[in-house]
């Protein structure tokens, strides 16, 4: 499927010449939801982090230990957007930590990438959801303003979505990961690639190929030639 059916399939709007956000107080954008989180609202990861850390956008915010805001290299050329904190990541304040994470890592390892140097890594949300439950739409998009600063600060050329709920919040996709992913997605400058969850792998642990453990090596490796590719131009 060539680049531009792709782009013609998921049927992306033009944002291009977005509509000016009014004027607001930062320091209200964590009480309520119904404040925006305008393009340029901060100026650092540590900015944001302060604000995560006593956000109350939505209900999640009464029951975390920390906000999981993310990790990495803060001019990575790949961000990898995961579903929202764990007990692990809550109690740590770090993403993808425990046995997701250790996947995660041994992934990036077998093409020679690594989330210190490499990458950014962060979730839609950022705090934990109850029982490690999916986010409601509710609660992404009262944090889908600080994924975009985010995005807009680190400015990657490669954005990998793991599982299905990255997918649809963050480019609208509704399709399950199985048919979409290792497919390149090209919006806003940028190359999206949908890819298995961690976790999801833990539970098929073959290798057999066609297994999702398979499938994942292959998109890996489609990633590394595509990211040496942008960093030979």
């Amino acid at each position: 499927m060539s680049a531009e059916s792709q782009i013609d399939l998921f049927n992306f709007s033009d944002n291009s010449n977005p509509t000016p956000q009014p004027a607001i107080d930062p320091e209200l954008i964590p009480t309520s939801a119904t404040i925006p989180i305008p393009l340029g609202t901060y100026s650092s990861m540590e900015q944001m982090n302060a604000h995560c850390n006593r956000c109350f956008r939505c209900d999640l915010g009464n029951n975390r230990t920390h906000a999981v805001v993310g990790e990495g290299n803060l001019n990575a050329d790949v961000m990898i957007v995961g579903e929202g904190p764990g007990q692990t990541e809550d109690e740590t304040g770090r993403p993808f930590v425990g046995r997701s994470g250790e996947l995660l890592d041994k992934i990036l390892a077998s093409v020679k990438l690594t989330r210190e140097q490499d990458v950014f890594i962060c979730n839609i949300v950022k705090c934990r959801p109850p029982e490690n439950r999916e986010p409601t739409l509710q609660e992404a998009d009262a944090c889908k303003g600080y994924l975009l600063e985010q995005i807009r600060m680190i400015d990657p050329k490669i954005i990998l979505l793991t599982g299905k709920t990255a997918l649809r919040n963050l480019v609208g996709v509704k399709e399950g990961i199985t048919k979409v992913r290792g497919q390149w997605i090209e919006r806003d400058n940028r190359l999206y690639m949908p890819i298995f969850h961690p976790a999801y792998l833990l539970r098929n642990p073959s290798r057999e190929t066609g297994s999702p453990k398979w499938l994942m090596w292959q998109d890996i490796q489609t990633v590394k030639t595509k990211l040496d590719e942008i960093r030979s131009r």
